[in-house]
C-alpha cells in the first residue's frame, strides 16, 4: 500500500471526523492514559522517599491529595485531553460533559475527605493516645458530610439545576428534624465543643456540682467518669457543658491553708515565735512556696493562727504528705518549746455568796 493509499484511508471519514482524527485521538488516549498514571505514582514514590527523611506538613498534604486521586479521574482527563481532536455532535457532546463533570466532582470530593481526614489525623497525633479519640472521629465525620453536601450542591449548580428550592426544602427539613432529635444534637455538637474547645481531657479529674472523679472516655453523647469509690457516672455532653466544671487536672500548683490554736496560758515571750515556727516547718519541705503565716485573731479558748501555702504539685497524695510533715514538724517543735495546743474548754468560777447577817439581839 503507497502512501497515497495511506493518506487516502485517513480521509475517509467516519462518524463525522477523519479516521486520521480518530487515530490521534487514539493515540493521544493511550499517551495520557499512560503518562499521567506513571507521573502519579513516580511523584508519590519520590515523596515517601522524602518522607523517611523529613516529616514536613507540607510533604503529608501531598501524599494526602495524590493519594486520594484515583485513575476513574486520570482517565477522565485523557479522555477529556483525547476528545479534542474530534468534532463531537452537540447531544453526545453533553451527555458526555456532564459524565466529565460527575466524574470531576466526586474527585474533589475524594480530595475534601482526604484534607479532612490529614487535619483531624494531625489533630489526633498531637495529644494522647486515645485522647478525644470519639469526639474527633465525629469532627471528622462532620467535616466529610459537609464536603460530599458542597461537592454535590456544585455539581447540581454546573449542570444547571437550581439548587434554591433544594436548599429551601432542605432547611424546612432539617428544621423538623432537629426539633425532633434536639437533644442529641445537643450532646453531638456538646462533644465537637469538647474536641474543639479541649476544657478537658481523658485522666482529668472533674468535679461537675456534686458528682466527682476521673474522665475515663469522652462520646458521641456522653462522657464517662470514674469516681473515687469506684462506680462509673455517666453525664450527657450537653449537661456536662452547662454546669460549672472544676477540672483538677489542669491544676499546676495548689493553694493550702490551715489554721491552730494554742492555749492562752502560752508565754508572752512565745507567742511571737510561732509564725517563724510554722513558716519554718513549711519551707523544710520539697515542693512547696511559703505564702503567710500570722496571728490571726483570739478565739474563744485558745490564740489562732493561720498559715498560707502553695504545693507545686498537682497530686492530691503530695499535698497530703506534705500537710503531714508539716504537722508532726510543728508538734515536735511546740513539745521542745513547752507550747500547747488548745482544745475547746470551757472553764467555770464558783463564787460563795455570804448569806444575810443574823439580826442582833436587844440587851
Amino acid at each position: 500500500m503507497t502512501l497515497a493509499d495511506f493518506m487516502e484511508l485517513a480521509d475517509q471519514v467516519y462518524y463525522g471526523n477523519a479516521l486520521g482524527s480518530w487515530l490521534g485521538a487514539a493515540v493521544s488516549f493511550a499517551l495520557w492514559f499512560t503518562v499521567l498514571p506513571l507521573v502519579r505514582a513516580l511523584v508519590l514514590r519520590r515523596l515517601r522517599s522524602q518522607r523517611l527523611q523529613q516529616s514536613a506538613e507540607a510533604l503529608e498534604l501531598a501524599l494526602a491529595l495524590l493519594g486520594a486521586t484515583t485513575r476513574l479521574f486520570l482517565l477522565a482527563v485523557a479522555a477529556w485531553l483525547s476528545l479534542r481532536w474530534l468534532e463531537i455532535p452537540s447531544d453526545f457532546d453533553h451527555k458526555l460533559g456532564i459524565s466529565l463533570q460527575i466524574i470531576a466532582w466526586f474527585q474533589f470530593g475524594l480530595w475534601g475527605v482526604a484534607l479532612v481526614t490529614h487535619f483531624v489525623r494531625r489533630r489526633q497525633a498531637a495529644v494522647a493516645a486515645g485522647e478525644g479519640a470519639a469526639s474527633l472521629n465525629i469532627l471528622r465525620f462532620v467535616g466529610i458530610l459537609i464536603v460530599w453536601v458542597v461537592a454535590f450542591l456544585m455539581l447540581l449548580t454546573n449542570l444547571g439545576v437550581k439548587i434554591g428550592p433544594l436548599v429551601a426544602g432542605l432547611g424546612i427539613g432539617g428544621v423538623a428534624i432537629a426539633l425532633a432529635v434536639q437533644n442529641v444534637l445537643g450532646d453531638l455538637f456538646a462533644s465537637l465543643s469538647i474536641a474543639l474547645d479541649k476544657p478537658f481531657k481523658i485522666g482529668d479529674f472533674l468535679v461537675v456540682g456534686e458528682e466527682k472523679g476521673t474522665v475515663e472516655q469522652i462520646g458521641i453523647k456522653s462522657t464517662r467518669l470514674r469516681s473515687l469509690t469506684g462506680e462509673m457516672i455517666v453525664m450527657s455532653n450537653g449537661d456536662l457543658l452547662k454546669s460549672r466544671v472544676r477540672n483538677y487536672g489542669l491544676l499546676y500548683e495548689r493553694r493550702a491553708s490551715f489554721t491552730i490554736g494554742i492555749v492562752y496560758e502560752t508565754p508572752r515571750e512565745l507567742i511571737p515565735l510561732v509564725p517563724g515556727l510554722i513558716e519554718e516547718a513549711i519551707r523544710a519541705q520539697p515542693k512547696t512556696r511559703f505564702d503567710r503565716s500570722h496571728f490571726k485573731h483570739f478565739g474563744d479558748s485558745a490564740l489562732i493562727y493561720e498559715a498560707v501555702y502553695f504545693v507545686l504539685d498537682a497530686e492530691y497524695n503530695t499535698y497530703m504528705d506534705i500537710q503531714q510533715a508539716i504537722n508532726l514538724r510543728l508538734l515536735e517543735e511546740f513539745a521542745r518549746r513547752r507550747i500547747e495546743f488548745a482544745y475547746p474548754t470551757t472553764k467555770q468560777w464558783t463564787a460563795t455568796i455570804p448569806g444575810p447577817s443574823a439580826p442582833t439581839q436587844p440587851a
